[in-house]
């Protein structure tokens, strides 16, 4: 990994953040003198966390679930108490508003998510919400408007696939509503639990340069930032992600009395298409990853010759030409391996989700912003997607990292210590401010 410490490496050429003069009620205040309140933050972080909770000690607040529905209230809560305009869009993001005194200027708009997977952790999603509603109360206190609008979002269900996120820019259509999904459900009929309209998705939808900029506050959900000792990562985009579902065709058959020359067993070809796929990833330089992360091996009894598996497989980087280079050796291999087993393989693509370059601009404000506060942090790419992604389509989009500790998310054991909570939101809020500026 190659490190890019800006805050320590000296001629950078990065100036201090040069935030303006805001008036207030209470006198001039300097923006980079203006700062969160960590304690308060980290406090609505925690009493968010009571909703869903988990013997384990994290959360199940998955969307549209009566957790999800209570956590959702504790957030619009907090949104009015920081004095935002606060109603549900039809795709279901809760959107609190903050009127700025630039005529027709376009909203900036930051937030994140707080559903969660099951079982999952108290800070995925829910650092850069809190953190989000924390800017429109330090805002609010210091009696400072903007000049944009300020929007702060809740984005829908995103650990479902993005949801929300998806409907505002555009990208969720009436077929999406009506199907249903793997509980059986239709998406339409879970929107309308949380306030939302699926009749009206075109009101949700949101036109390129409707927006000024996007800005989101996440966890790394990895361990670079922890093992690195660094405060803030600035993302430099979203990675591309492809998935496919391989299922391998052998011949199921009694383990006891089948000689080892005369099996076709689908799981031997599964397996080595696992080790492919991690070979021929390693095998060219940078920082792309692939998994085979899911089997279902059939019948799946020990005294069974597997006569079928279905696996994935997932690619990811920043470079989509990169992984889809990848996959066309990978797809070469798993024809040789079918041919070489006699167990014949069909592969159909999953998923093809493009990722998103943050903008250069933003990440320079970011970059300013930290070296202003006297943090640490470095360049980086996100492996996980993020609704951040679908933003991009309609406006440039930025975003902050903050260490998760051990690199652990999408677990109770997840963990993000309380200052780098108050740094990341620290970011956030002179982000926000120098962009109102440009």
């Amino acid at each position: 990994m190659q490190r890019r410490d800006f805050v320590h490496v000296a001629g950078l050429g990065v100036l201090a953040l040069a935030a303006p003069a805001v008036s207030t009620g209470r006198g001039r205040h300097q923006g980079r003198q203006l700062r969160v309140t960590g304690a308060r933050v980290n406090r609505h972080l925690a009493e968010l966390s009571r909703f869903g909770r988990n013997p384990q000690g994290g959360v199940s607040r998955v969307a549209f679930s009566q957790a999800d529905l209570d956590g959702r209230d504790f957030a619009m809560g907090l949104m009015r108490t920081a004095g935002l305009d606060v109603a549900v869009d039809p795709v279901g993001n809760i959107l609190g508003r903050r009127a700025g005194t630039a005529r027709d200027a376009p909203p900036l708009i930051i937030g994140s998510h707080i559903d969660s997977v099951p079982e999952g952790g108290n800070y995925d999603g829910d650092v850069g919400s809190m953190a989000a509603i924390e800017v429109a109360y330090t805002l609010q206190e210091a009696r400072q408007t903007l000049r944009h609008p300020l929007w702060v979002a809740i984005w829908a269900d995103e650990e479902g696939g993005l949801t929300g996120s998806r409907g505002f820019v555009g990208a969720l259509t009436p077929e999406d509503v009506a199907r249903p999904e793997r509980d059986g459900v239709p998406l339409g009929e879970k929107l309308r639990r949380i306030g939302g309209d699926p009749e009206r998705l075109a009101d949700a939808a949101h036109r390129p340069g409707s927006a000024a900029a996007y800005v989101e506050l996440h966890i790394e959900q990895g361990a670079v930032l922890d093992a690195a000792g660094l405060d803030i990562g600035i993302v430099e985009g979203i990675v591309s992600i492809l998935q496919y579902d391989v299922t391998v065709t052998g011949f199921a058959n009694h383990a006891g009395t089948t000689p080892m020359n005369r099996r076709k067993n689908a799981l031997l070809t599964a397996a080595e298409i696992a080790q492919a796929v991690d070979r021929i990833v390693k095998s060219e330089p940078g920082r792309q990853v692939g998994t085979v992360g899911q089997l279902v091996v059939r019948p799946n009894a020990p005294n069974v010759v597997p006569g079928e598996v279905q696996l994935t497989v997932e690619l990811r980087d920043l470079d989509l030409a990169k992984i889809d280079g990848l996959w066309e050796r990978i797809r070469r291999v798993i024809e040789g391996l079918a041919s070489g087993y006699e167990t014949p393989v069909t592969v159909a693509p999953r998923l093809r989700l493009v990722g998103a370059q943050s903008e250069r601009a933003i990440r320079d404000v970011i970059r300013r912003a930290v070296r202003a506060l006297g943090l640490s942090g470095m360049d980086m790419p996100s492996g996980a997607g993020h609704d951040a992604q679908y933003l991009a389509q309609i406006c440039p989009m930025g975003m902050i990292f903050v260490p998760s500790a051990g690199g652990i998310s999408h677990s109770p054991k997840e963990f993000t210590r309380p200052d780098h909570v108050e740094h990341g939101a620290n970011v956030l809020l002179q982000t926000v401010l120098a962009l109102d500026q440009r």
